[in-house]
């Protein structure tokens, strides 16, 4: 009785750069499971080594050897890279959907608040916070980003400004700072100039004062350090708010402490 000779396994010959390059691509970390079995399929295949011997050395099925020894041979060693029609992993939600989550995101703003968040955005379209996350990178979208486009009118803003970065990074010697600083503007939707919307690459941008609308400010002063507060008082936004504050904390500070006074 003859037995069958063994089918012989077709050569392989790349040139030293397209070795290197497997090589290169079959160590990296970056690199797919699939795309590196595939890299040293071909490498083992330019060794001289036979299919089977490249199959029990890898845990795969010899056809799937035969499969790549071929296609690196009449296509190059791009081929590894390649990812047949109807393979992988496929999308959970549709192009539909997609487009739907950003013009959302770029056309509309939740109830009662300035911009959308990973979450909202997604209870109100029913898909995971991951999702909108992922959507928004591949986008660039940004809506927690506002960037402030309108400069003071203030003749003197730049001496002011000195002088209050300057009483932070050089402080007079035993000296009070305190900061006086404004939150009225925390939910002010409404600007003085309309502002660009969010677009993809770019935030949206907004003034930085608003239209206050009657808004009540709430004067109070905090010792940062020990805790305590003064007692608030409520009013216009006048300057006697401000006189009156700052006579109460006036009256907390001691007599031989310098009290210098900024505006956030």
């Amino acid at each position: 009785m003859i037995g069958r000779r063994p089918k012989s396994s077709p050569s392989l010959a790349l040139s030293p750069s397209d070795q290197a390059q497997l090589e290169q691509w079959s160590s990296a970390h970056g690199t797919p499971q699939q795309v590196a079995l595939r890299c040293n399929v071909a490498l083992g295949a330019v060794a001289g080594a036979p299919n089977r011997t490249i199959a029990d050395r890898l845990h795969i099925n010899r056809h799937t050897v035969e499969l790549w020894r071929a296609r690196v041979r009449a296509q190059g060693i791009d081929a590894v890279w390649e990812i047949a029609a109807g393979r992988g992993r496929k999308p959970v939600h549709d192009q539909a959907k997609r487009d739907a989550i950003i013009e959302a995101t770029l056309q509309t703003r939740p109830k009662g608040m300035t911009h959308w968040s990973c979450r909202t955005m997604a209870r109100a379209q029913g898909v995971s916070k991951n999702t909108v996350n992922r959507l928004w990178q591949l986008h660039n979208l940004k809506p927690h980003l506002h960037r402030t486009f309108k400069l003071s009118r203030d003749p003197k803003f730049l001496e002011k400004l000195t002088d209050v970065v300057g009483l932070y990074l050089n402080p007079p010697h035993k000296a009070v700072a305190l900061c006086v600083d404004e939150k009225s503007q925390i939910q002010a939707l409404d600007r003085t100039q309309p502002g660009l919307p969010l677009k993809k690459g770019r935030c949206g941008t907004a003034t930085h004062d608003y239209v206050r609308h009657g808004t009540t400010t709430l004067f109070a002063a905090l010792h940062v350090l020990g805790g305590q507060g003064d007692r608030p008082r409520s009013g216009a936004p006048s300057a006697s708010g401000v006189v009156a504050i700052s006579a109460s904390v006036g009256r907390r500070v001691p007599r031989r402490a310098e009290v210098a006074l900024g505006a956030g």
